[in-house]
């Protein structure tokens, strides 16, 4: 499999687990046991007691049978996947290894209760693939006692002891649909004893007899289908654990595991917001009260430069303003907080201090990339009356409404346009889960610009040096770059063009890089309609121009999108060249926000190779910032011309730093990790998609947070 990850993501990652042993949180693993695969279960076999609501979890288990590493999330209340890479030694006849990727998915259909009623689960391990793990259960778990829980269930494949034998040479990557729930069911049962509270004692019986292992002639077959095993819970984020297989096969095992519901810092450490400043009586400020300051010409140049320096110390930029004698409206870019209620919030407090008595109406409006993308309206009366009552009050007096792309009252603020900002800081790109190489690496420095010209036009660049990695050039296959080069074409043996699976030619440059060159204009045509088209060099392996055009209402559910692309594919080294291919390509997209956090896209067109398709998404937000992910293309290409994997499919993650430092900051880390880079299903990778830069705050995300808005 192929990653690309935020350069400080295993920093950051290392930070956030840190910080959580440091302070003692709860453990998300302290009374959830993963098994050798990474899943809920006992050593081998499945459980049914669903992880913590928000955990994120990464597992690592090795024995002479083979090493799993294994990272599980829940995608959505009661569904738990996972994503597995292994590396079993001689199962392949034309590798020193197997290097198998596989994907597990398990529904929890019940909950255990306090009475008769156990947790009852339905899973599919390595349901898409080579299939060499492929089983299904059916298990229930209950505890006997609060130390004390027992599992059993039915198994199928695997987990019945029925290895369904796997042709290596083919392409995998495919539901195996037709082999689940078929062929013999046979029973497993597990047991787990939590001794203390760090310490816990497994026994399971399990069917699985490890065929496909111990085809290999030095592996030895397990004496028996007992196991046994322990676990110990470590720094409260940590498990390690040991395991004997059949009492004749040894396995070590280690987990680490965060919770996007447990940061480190629950409350933060964000200061404290101004207080609202209720206004003075009639008397004391009849000139305030009557509206008689607006005569004066000075005013607003006076009050905008005032509010404008007080929003800058809440990471606030005031963009535009426009003031009459009884409403007021901001139009502010958030640089800081990841709620955008909270950034409204704070605002709104800060309008009250302000501004005259006589402005009732508060018009607060969120500015992402030049354009308005929600307005809030606040009756000034219920901020002051409300402050100190639950965000839900001032929630039912606000209204949500589409603003306008362009104010004829709207004041700019001095100093906001044009405007260069830059910054250099370390990079790192990761690949993880290659089937030659479980994971490449490659760091240097990088400098990025940008410059806003006026509202919406914005150019920018980045430029990386890279220092040192194992990220080296290289051509497809076994071909070296100049090996490659010879070959004189961009495409594959099928005449399929070469728009991912060359990918590693982009890397291991010397020379600086520059990964992308844009100028990039947003426009607003409608209240409901959004716009941008972006040239330039759009990412490291394309150029060219990209255009879209987005329609979402703020206060619908869903989006109707649009793009077209017209790109040619970049030089390997030479950063301003370009090679022969080039190839215009683009989609209609929708979105839906089924509320809940959880919102779906599809996208249905044509990719960069050509082909013809379509891609599924599916997404989760947490309140806090946490992002998951998983999508799946399937297009008119045939599987052998794809290649291995036979369709393109991942999943994504992004933390929040602020839930790892606790400070505000709407810098993120995460990745993606998806199908080896191949050319079928491959979009354009441009930054600042629309409905990516708007969504945040939209009237659905804003609602989310809006518990936030007095923080």
């Amino acid at each position: 499999m192929h990653s690309r990850i935020n350069p400080v993501l295993l920093a950051s990652t290392a930070l956030v687990t840190v910080c959580v042993t440091a302070l003692g949180v709860a453990s998300p693993t302290q009374s959830q046991t993963l098994n050798s695969y990474g899943m809920p279960g006992a050593i081998d076999t499945p459980t049914a007691a669903p992880p913590p609501e928000g955990e994120f979890a990464a597992t690592i288990s090795h024995s002479d049978y083979g090493t799993r590493t294994t990272l599980i999330f829940q995608v959505m209340p009661r569904v738990t996947g996972a994503l597995r890479y292994s590396s079993i030694d001689g199962l392949d006849p034309n590798r020193d290894a197997l290097k198998d990727r596989s994907f597990d998915v398990q529904f929890q259909l019940l909950n255990e209760t306090q009475g008769w009623q156990p947790s009852v689960a339905l899973g599919l391990r390595d349901f898409v693939g080579t299939g060499v793990y492929s089983s299904e259960y059916l298990v229930a778990s209950k505890s006997l006692t609060p130390r004390l829980r027992a599992s059993a269930g039915l198994g199928w494949g695997r987990l019945a002891g029925d290895w369904r034998r796997t042709d290596y040479n083919d392409e995998g990557g495919k539901f195996n649909i037709r082999d689940w729930f078929s062929g013999d069911v046979k029973p497993f049962a597990s047991i787990e004893w939590q001794a203390t509270d760090r310490l816990s004692i497994l026994a399971e019986y399990s069917q699985d007899d490890y065929d496909p292992e111990v085809d290999n002639p030095d592996k030895d077959r397990p004496d028996n289908k007992f196991n046994l095993g322990v676990n110990y819970t470590v720094g409260d984020s940590y498990q390690i654990g040991a395991y004997t297989i059949g009492g004749n096969v040894f396995g070590i095992k280690g987990t680490v595991a965060l919770n996007a519901l447990k940061p480190p810092y629950p409350s933060g450490l964000e200061p404290a917001p101004a207080p609202v400043r209720p206004r003075p009586a009639r008397g004391a400020d009849p000139e305030g009260w009557s509206g008689a300051w607006t005569a004066d010409s000075t005013a607003q140049p006076v009050i905008q430069t005032a509010l404008g320096d007080a929003l800058r110390g809440e990471g606030q930029v005031l963009e535009s303003m426009a003031l009459s004698a009884n409403r007021a409206e901001v139009r502010i870019r958030n640089n800081r907080y990841i709620s955008q209620a909270e950034a409204v919030g704070r605002t709104a407090r800060l309008m009250t201090r302000a501004l005259p008595p006589s402005v009732e109406t508060f018009v607060i409006t969120s500015m992402e990339s030049g354009m308005p993308t929600s307005s809030v309206v606040l009756r000034r009366s219920d901020v002051e009356q409300l402050e100190n009552t639950a965000a839900a009050h001032i929630g039912q007096r606000a209204e949500i409404i589409d603003p306008p792309g362009r104010s004829a009252d709207l004041v700019y603020s001095e100093g906001v346009y044009p405007k260069f900002t830059w910054n250099i800081r370390p990079y790192a790109s990761l690949g993880l889960w290659d089937p030659d190489e479980p994971w490449r690496y490659e760091a240097g420095l990088q400098a990025s610009g940008t410059y806003e010209i006026m509202p919406g036009l914005i150019l920018s660049g980045t430029v990386r040096q890279r220092a040192f990695g194992s990220l080296d050039q290289e051509g497809p296959g076994d071909l070296s770059p100049a090996e490659y080069e010879a070959l004189g074409t961009d495409e594959n043996e099928y005449g399929v063009p070469r728009v991912r699976s060359d990918s590693r030619m982009y890397s291991g440059n010397d020379s600086p890089t520059i990964p992308n060159l844009t100028l990039a204009w947003y426009a607003k045509p409608t209240e409901t309609t959004y716009s941008r088209v972006t040239v330039g060099l759009l990412e490291r392996a394309f150029g060219g121009v990209s255009g879209e055009l987005l329609w979402k209402p703020t206060n619908s559910r869903l989006a109707l999108g649009a793009e077209i692309n017209r790109v040619k594919k970049r030089d390997f080294d030479d950063v301003f060249s370009f090679r022969d291919y080039e190839v215009t390509t683009g989609h209609v997209s929708a979105y839906y926000d089924f509320g809940y956090g959880i919102w779906g896209q599809v996208d249905v067109g044509r990719y960069l190779a050509g082909d013809d398709g379509a891609t599924i998404s599916i997404h989760r937000d947490f309140e806090n910032g946490w992002t998951v992910g998983a999508w799946a293309t399937k297009t008119d290409m045939s599987e052998e011309e794809f290649g291995e994997g036979s369709f393109d499919k991942g999943v994504s993650i992004s933390i929040p730093i602020s839930w790892a430092v606790g400070t505000p900051s709407k810098r993120r880390v995460g990745g993606h990790v998806r199908s080896l880079a191949r050319d079928g299903g491959s979009r354009l990778r441009v930054e600042g998609r629309l409905y990516e830069e708007i969504r945040d705050s939209q009237t659905s995300k804003i609602y989310d947070g809006w518990g936030r808005f007095w923080r």
